[in-house]
């Protein structure tokens, strides 16, 4: 029987068709609450044929003592930072993902994100909670400039919403669907510092890579505009800690807003942690009934076709040989 381990909390915590799905497989189902470090994976390793996971760290040493088992990795969700693709590859193991399934999700919640760090809507709610009638005012969206750094499926659901709330919206990424853009009056902008400089609302989208760590730092943090206010729900790493932390307390920034951090869970002493002008969630971006369903639905139909020899959804590694050459 296959042994598949099951990491991902949203997966099991979730009611839905996945479920069934899963059990309907036949796996010998091992189940952990993820996302799960390199220790406790390599404690994992070598006794499973495929991999249900989430955010657990899936580096080359885990991979490689993984094997001869190891099959195929079946991620839950689009993000690939946690795990080494190009060793998985040297590895001849595939890794499939769920591409398509969580960016309405994503983009309501950067939303919540954007709305309550200009309205102060967790400082007010809090005060009122604790018995206080404090009022602060806030500041309006409509006739700002928005821009959306990484302009995939997520990036552009954020510019269809962003529209309606009368945001001028700028982009910047690789990847550009020039027929959107132009449909929904989006300008391109090729130069990150002019990103930097003219954005009242920088919204992260892109994905994380060498290249991408630290993209907001040190050196380019002066160039955003004070009281600018950044919406992270891509990845932690793409913003210099240290420089958002000088860019929160000197007031420079209005707001940090973020789904993501460079720890999740983070320690008790993490820099972020209690800064007033900060609002964190805990990568809950995709975590809705509706998407939960999509993207667990889409990793257990990866896995399932590809484990009875047939193409599945969505592969990272596509030049990983055929996949009956895996079973």
């Amino acid at each position: 029987m296959t042994r598949v381990l099951l990491t991902t909390t949203s997966f099991q915590d979730t009611p839905g068709i996945h479920h069934e799905m899963l059990a309907a497989a036949g796996f010998e189902l091992v189940r952990e609450r993820g996302p799960l470090s390199e220790a406790r994976m390599l404690e994992l390793a070598g006794q499973f044929d495929a991999y249900l996971c989430g955010d657990d760290a899936l580096t080359r040493a885990v991979i490689q003592k993984s094997l001869p088992r190891l099959k195929v990795i079946s991620k839950y969700g689009i993000g690939l930072d946690k795990i080494d693709v190009k060793a998985a590859t040297d590895l001849k193991v595939p890794v499939l993902f769920t591409p398509g399934v969580n960016h309405t999700t994503v983009a309501e919640h950067t939303f919540a994100l954007m709305l309550a760090a200009v309205r102060n809507l967790v400082v007010e709610a809090n005060h009122v909670a604790a018995g206080r009638w404090t009022r602060i005012t806030g500041n309006e969206v409509c006739g700002k400039t928005l821009a959306i750094v990484g302009f995939g499926r997520i990036g552009k659901e954020v510019a269809i919403r962003a529209r309606a709330f009368g945001l001028k919206v700028i982009g910047y990424g690789n990847y550009w669907d020039e027929d959107f853009a132009r449909w929904y009056d989006i300008e391109r902008v090729e130069n990150f510092d002019d990103v930097l400089r003219r954005a009242d609302i920088l919204s992260l989208h892109t994905k994380l890579t060498p290249a991408t760590k630290g993209l907001i730092n040190a050196q380019n943090f002066p160039l955003i505009k004070k009281g600018a206010v950044i919406v992270n729900t891509g990845r932690g790493e793409l913003v210099d800690l240290t420089a958002l932390v000088a860019a929160l307390k000197s007031k420079h920034l209005l707001a940090y807003a973020a789904d993501v951090l460079d720890q999740e869970p983070p320690p008790a002493d993490h820099p972020l942690l209690g800064l007033p002008n900060v609002i964190l969630t805990p990568h809950i971006g995709s975590r809705t009934h509706e998407s939960v369903q999509r993207q667990a639905s889409c990793a257990v139909e990866n896995l399932t076709l590809f484990l009875a020899g047939k193409k599945p959804i969505a592969q990272a590694n596509p030049e990983v040989g055929a996949v009956s050459d895996k079973l």
